[in-house]
């Protein structure tokens, strides 16, 4: 029966992988289950998170490609058996994970006859190819062949600017590691009470696993509701220039109302992971060497505690302070907005 499948306890949500497997390096598979609910919850529950997997988790992928010599896109070069066009639709299909929101390079240099493949793709440390099988071009003859890569990090698909520099040809770029995502929902009872299972099945690139895919999509989605918390709230409902104000210092003066909406904050932001503020790499991993690792942790220091830590420089600093405001309308001062 479904409910063995998943030890069951009304008193909270509980989840199982019931079926994991890697098809491919590119093709990894994951089924979950999750209950109990109650009638009608996991509907909701598998809707929201199904199109967070698809909208909202982030991937890597190849945006532009520098060639030396070629004249357009659809020109051919000698010695090469493929087109640029063709090369550049292979570039698309070569899947990465990054671990850094800033555009990174790669660089193909090699000399032929030979057939490129994407181990021969050379990345920086932050960068990880996960099939270095896939296929990009072959050299026919004994010629040198460059191209420069631009590689970046976001969510969606990108349509390819039509404005670009000489040589540089822009790409299509699928952003999106979830290959697909699915859920259905069965019933079952217990102690004569009606529940819910809701089930999940994931399918990614290989560039994360399914289970880190559930866990990204929830922390976003997360983060796109947490201004709705203080919704009723007439404080901090408000909106400065168009953007809401979050800020723990514009919580209303009443102790009871106060009290509780600083819960209802700190909850929300134990909850948001610093990935969110989409950081250059230095001051990310800087703030993760000292065990920073939510929106919550980085709230615990004041800005005299961050100029403090040793890992951060002074541009770092000012990224983090600049990415609080910009993202949570949150201005750190000299006292702690959070503590232990």
């Amino acid at each position: 029966m479904i409910e063995d499948e998943l030890p069951i306890s009304v008193s909270s949500v509980q989840w199982k992988c019931v079926e994991s497997r890697i098809e491919s390096k590119r093709l990894h598979y994951g089924r979950f289950a999750i209950s109990p609910f109650q009638k009608g919850q996991a509907n909701t529950v598998g809707i929201a998170i199904r199109r967070a997997l698809l909208g909202e988790v982030g991937g890597t992928s190849i945006t532009s490609a520098k060639f030396e010599g070629a004249l357009h896109e659809y020109s051919t070069m000698t010695g090469i058996q493929e087109s640029i066009h063709d090369i550049l639709m292979n570039l698309k299909e070569i899947v990465l994970e990054n671990n850094s929101y800033e555009v990174q390079k790669g660089f193909i240099q090699v000399i032929g006859p030979k057939k490129i493949l994407a181990e021969d793709i050379q990345v920086c440390s932050s960068v990880k190819i996960i099939d270095p099988s896939q296929y990009i071009a072959t050299i026919t003859k004994s010629i040198s062949f460059n191209i420069e890569l631009k590689i970046e990090k976001d969510r969606g698909y990108r349509i390819k600017n039509t404005d670009f520099k000489e040589n540089e040809f822009p790409i299509d770029a699928v952003f999106m590691p979830i290959r697909n995502a699915n859920y259905s929902v069965h019933s079952f009872q217990k102690n004569k009470q009606l529940y819910e299972i809701l089930f999940l099945e994931i399918w990614t690139n290989g560039s994360l696993t399914p289970e880190k895919a559930i866990s990204e999509a929830t922390r976003n989605l997360i983060d796109l509701v947490v201004p709705l918390i203080h919704i009723g709230n007439k404080l901090t409902g408000n909106t400065i220039n168009g953007t809401s104000d979050l800020s723990a210092t514009n919580f209303p003066s009443t102790s009871g109302t106060n009290d509780l909406n600083t819960i209802a904050q700190e909850i929300a932001f134990k909850n948001i992971f610093i990935d969110q503020l989409e950081l250059p790499a230095r001051a990310y991993n800087g703030l993760k060497k000292v065990n920073v690792h939510t929106v919550s942790d980085l709230l615990m220091y004041t800005e005299t505690d961050l100029r403090n830590i040793r890992s951060l420089g002074k541009k770092s600093v000012e990224h983090i302070l600049e990415a609080l405001q910009k993202r949570f309308a949150i201005k750190l001062s000299g006292t702690k907005l959070f503590t232990t």
